[in-house]
């Protein structure tokens, strides 16, 4: 059982592990680390001294202060004279040693490993005399390590499985306490096991002396699928194997000491990660074979500290022993290289350091090849910094076809560039190296899309809370609980944006309250900001919405599609724009695996575009287009009437709400061009608004002026419409504002329909849309409903939001 620093770090968790080891059946070793922060604390006090600060005293004497705490607040009290003369003699020794290094101005690697074994062996004594029937044994006396040529020292395997044999298999005893990470050499010089080597200690005593498990105990509840600090619904892992262990603690899992699993992988020794601070929590268990898991991967790490330096040469290409040589040269400089990739072509290799590393390196690999570098055989040796590096970690990734093409996928449709990947025939680690500001975006896509997390998540920014962005957002929040129990997918809004004001928050804004947040916590907006926002988050699964009527909001889109940001668009502005413009956008969206959708840009909620998208990707062509695509002026045609003048409908259609706040812009005709643009485009034509005709039935000159005039300017048709609508009914005809193309010419104007058009019977602010195909042509089909309202389109939007999840 070993506890780590935090696990001794104070009396109330001393007290955890006094209660966990006690209750523990059976005869056990225990292994424990230096209080909480001492290690830490002794290295500099020990800089301090040599340094000939004074203040030293004061930082010695806090390493005094916390250890008697600790004695008085837990140790028994029938022991607890005798092991505070104890601790007080060690430190003591300690304050001693603190003098002779000031006094010398002397800090060799000798001194601080003697300076720094007294946190184990002042925390093992403390231990020792809190646990009921505990032998104190210091490992020091069996614990061995060796010289190597250029690097630290390493255990000595034989000799201190001999020894423990000898020194601690020969004692009779029920609980034995000791420090881990100390150590002593053949002279009997005091040497560790390196950072984290309490672990280590553990798994030696376990294999030594074949004990039936190995149990970590720590501050976490065990390996979890990613680091819980960027992904929030990160796991536990159950049950690992020793080969999924090793590599995530390889890369970055700073669970256990890698070191740790080798001696109990070789003894079929399980090992059993658990948490001092709750005992209760199941743990990891890492053995030899773990339950099966239906998921590939099983957990994410990462080295957010990486350099990759690049040795490139066309002169490399069959040359035998070039590598050997850059890993022999690093290798007698004490350099680790934790990646390496390498082309088939032979014609560079690539190695992965720590940042810290990277001149060390560069400098080694180009004296070793100086020769080569002066004649031109070689391309300089280049160093690429701050990058980091991630870990897919899963034995069942075993011949799963397609894995890996899926990862860089999903990293690649996020925008995260690939620098650098290594993969070894074992199939357990796919490795690869991108910029270190992509790093928590990565992370969080991978656990994301590989169903590591519970849920899937898109991160959305919405732009316009008028009625269609306040109807949407309300929808959301009714919907969230509903979509992540049943669906699995977390809506999270990320960003809100009015036109004055915006809010941001990766975690997520509570929409309940959006406006009050607006108002106290918000900052000004522009689009501008807006978007330096957005790509400043560099959040995964992002999709920015524009529930607006703004070109500036519009003039956005290109720059998020091109960082990887899905945009969903009720704003009409650019899909109707210029066509270069158009096909840049949808051309942009493709190249990026991003999605450009804006179905809600015709027919509010009705499927139209989709419905030309998939006509058209099936093989069919459109061959005539007949629409009444604005609700507006159907509901202001259907209200007419011998008592309801024009001026009135239209002012009956501000009154519902379905008309722009300022009515011209539904009269001029202008939204039903738009309409019919984005409608000849998707059908695959390459039109502009300025090719369609236009007959409109308002005068240009009433669209001048005012728009709070309007209503009464209007007035002046009352009488003329009156005309027209009286003789229409008298031929049981009724007005509709059609939008035509038909055979590359597009026109928009107001037709008068009989009784047998499907136009007819169009009732309220519905919409109708005809399209006569190559397949449907006789008979065209028909898609009717509810074209405006700002329900049905927020309805819409959420709809294209939700496909982008890729849900059913």
């Amino acid at each position: 059982m070993k506890f780590g620093g935090t696990s001794v770090g104070t009396v109330e968790s001393l007290r955890n592990v006094k209660k966990i080891v006690e209750e523990t059946p059976g005869r056990k070793v225990v292994v424990v680390s230096a209080l909480g922060g001492i290690t830490d604390l002794l290295i500099s006090t020990a800089k301090l001294a040599v340094a000939d600060d004074i203040t030293y005293l004061d930082s010695y004497a806090r390493i005094v202060e916390r250890h008697l705490t600790v004695v008085n607040g837990i140790v028994p009290q029938a022991r607890r004279e005798s092991t505070e003369m104890l601790v007080k003699m060690m430190l003591d020794e300690l304050g001693n040693i603190y003098k002779g290094v000031m006094l010398l101005h002397d800090l060799s690697p000798r001194a601080l490993n003697i300076i720094v074994s007294y946190g184990e062996r002042l925390s093992s004594v403390i231990v020792a005399n809190i646990i009921k029937g505990a032998t104190h044994f210091d490992s020091r006396s069996f614990i061995r390590t060796k010289k190597t040529l250029n690097g630290p020292d390493i255990l000595d395997s034989e000799l201190t499985n001999s020894l423990i044999q000898q020194d601690v298999c020969s004692y009779d005893w029920h609980t034995a306490v000791m420090g881990g990470f100390l150590a002593t050499d053949a002279n009997g010089e005091v040497t560790n096991l390196g950072r984290g080597g309490s672990d280590y200690t553990a798994a030696i005593m376990a294999a030594a002396l074949d004990a039936e498990v190995l149990e970590i105990w720590t501050d976490v509840d065990g390996f979890m699928t990613a680091d819980p600090r960027i992904i929030d619904n990160a796991y536990v892992i159950e049950e690992l194997s020793f080969t999924e262990a090793m590599e995530l603690c390889n890369f970055g899992a700073k669970v256990i000491y890698p070191p740790t699993i080798y001696p109990v992988y070789h003894k079929n020794i399980p090992i059993l990660v658990k948490n001092t601070f709750n005992p209760s929590a199941p743990g990891t268990k890492i053995c030899s074979h773990p339950a099966h898991a239906q998921k590939p991967i099983k957990g994410i790490s990462s080295i957010n500290d990486t350099c990759l330096v690049t040795i490139t040469s066309l002169c490399m290409v069959g040359v035998i022993g070039v590598n050997s040589r850059i890993f022999n040269a690093l290798t007698k400089q004490g350099v680790s290289v934790f990646l390496v990739s390498q082309a088939a072509s032979e014609n560079n290799t690539t190695i992965a350091v720590r940042n810290a590393d990277a001149d060390l390196a560069v400098a080694t690999l180009k004296d070793e090849f100086a020769s080569e570098l002066a004649s031109g055989m070689f391309n300089d040796i280049v160093a690429e910094r701050n990058l980091a590096t991630v870990a897919v970690v899963g034995e069942n990734m075993k011949h799963t076809t397609g894995l890996a093409g899926k990862l860089f996928n999903t990293v690649g449709r996020n925008g995260i560039n690939v620098i650098a990947c290594a993969q070894g025939a074992s199939e357990t680690n796919i490795s690869f190296v991108i910029d270190h500001k992509s790093l928590r975006k990565a992370l969080n896509v991978i656990h994301d899309s590989f169903f590591l997390s519970e849920c899937q998540v898109l991160n959305v920014f919405i732009t316009g809370i008028g009625n269609v962005g306040s109807s949407l957002l309300s929808q959301i929040s009714k919907q969230q609980d509903k979509l992540l129990k049943e669906k699995n997918l977390r809506l999270n809004v990320v960003g809100i944006a009015s036109s004055k004001r915006a809010v941001f928050n990766r975690d997520g804004i509570d929409i309940t309250r959006y406006r009050t947040l607006l108002q106290e916590e918000g900052i000004e907006a522009t689009p501008e900001m807006i978007k330096r926002e957005i790509l400043k988050m560099n959040i995964f699964n992002s999709v920015f919405v524009d529930c607006t009527a703004s070109p500036d909001i519009a003039g956005l889109y290109q720059d998020l599609l091109e960082h990887n940001v899905s945009v969903v668009a009720a704003n009409k502005i650019a899909a109707s724009g210029p066509y270069e413009s158009y096909r840049k956008l949808k051309e942009t969206a493709r190249r990026k695996d991003v999605k450009y959708l804006f179905e809600t840009n015709v027919g509010a909620g009705l499927p139209i575009i989709n419905t030309i998208n998939s006509l058209i990707n099936s093989g069919d062509r459109i061959l005539k287009i007949e629409a009444v695509v604005s609700g507006t002026l159907n509901y202001i045609f259907n209200v007419l009437a011998s008592d309801v003048p024009l001026s009135r409908a239209v002012e009956m259609a501000k009154e519902a709400g379905y008309s722009e706040p300022d009515p011209r812009i539904d009269l001029s005709g202008k939204d039903v061009i738009r309409k019919l643009v984005i409608l000849a485009r998707e059908a695959g034509y390459k039109v502009e608004q300025e090719d369609v005709d236009k007959q409109l039935f308002i005068p240009d000159a009433l669209m001048e002026g005012r728009a709070e005039d309007f209503i009464g300017n209007l007035k002046q048709l009352d009488s003329e419409f009156e005309l027209k609508r009286a003789e229409a009914e008298a031929k049981g005809e009724h007005f509709r504002f059609v939008a035509s193309f038909d055979n590359g010419v597009l026109s928009v104007g107001l037709r008068r329909v009989g009784s047998d058009h499907p136009f007819y019977n169009l009732a309220g602010s519905n919409n109708v849309i005809l399209l006569t195909t190559e397949r449907y042509k006789e008979f065209p089909m028909v898609i009717k409903g509810y074209g405006a309202g700002a329900e049905v389109t927020a309805a819409g939007v959420f709809a294209d939001l939700i496909s982008i999840a890729n849900i059913r």
